[in-house]
């Protein structure tokens, strides 16, 4: 039984092509003003039955921790990787959320914790990763059609979560902990308060003019 036969279809042609490892890649954190940005690889099993699953920002806090523990429990390898608010004032928020899409498949492992190559990709989106030889191919919207790249994103906002809840404890002043980065209102007005913390990313407009 599997949780929606279409969320399968971009796995089943690789499958059928002869790929073994198919990894699913998704992001968390590409807009907020604050902390990493956040990727996720996620080899699934055939047998993996999760109904419900969809792109993470479409599900409650409580179904996403919820399917985040099926989905550790359950998947061949998963890996979660992160690119720094410093490293995306360097090279941009793309290059960032790439770079941290390539450590996190980098960081795949089995249970007896030796590393899992996998050998085709299905990326979030429309770019591709530096692979080093590894087939792949972006997918637009990909979290909410293909049921690898919805696991990855799934485990990618989570951890995200997480990060941030961890960040509100040190700068308590900014409240981290209810939007998470994001430029909402009370955020803005925190900043102009305040001024930017060390893990506001610097080259953001709404940081920037008030470094």
């Amino acid at each position: 039984m599997i949780s929606d036969i279409r969320m399968w279809s971009f796995e089943d042609r690789a499958a059928s092509r002869g790929y073994n490892y198919i990894a699913g890649l998704d992001e968390a954190g590409r807009g907020p003003l604050a902390g990493p940005v956040v990727s996720a690889a996620v080899i699934l099993p055939r047998s993996f039955s999760c109904p419900g699953i969809a792109d993470s920002k479409k599900l409650t806090p409580l179904k996403r921790e919820k399917f985040y523990s099926v989905i550790m429990e359950e998947a061949v390898a998963a890996a979660t990787a992160f690119a720094a608010s410093e490293e995306i004032d360097v090279i941009n928020i793309l290059q960032a959320s790439l770079l941290s899409m390539k450590r996190a498949v980098k960081k795949l492992s089995l249970s007896d914790g030796s590393q899992l190559i996998p050998d085709y990709l299905l990326v979030d989106g429309i770019f591709t990763i530096e692979s080093e030889g590894i087939d792949q191919e972006a997918i637009v919207h990909g979290d909410a059609r293909s049921v690898s790249i919805a696991a990855a994103s799934i485990l990618a906002k989570v951890t995200r979560d997480r990060v941030m809840q961890q960040l509100h404890l040190e700068y308590p002043c900014y409240g981290f902990d209810r939007h998470k980065g994001y430029p909402t209102k009370a955020h803005k007005e925190a900043i102009v308060v305040h001024g930017p913390s060390p893990v506001h990313r610097k080259t953001f407009k709404g940081v920037r003019e008030f470094m």
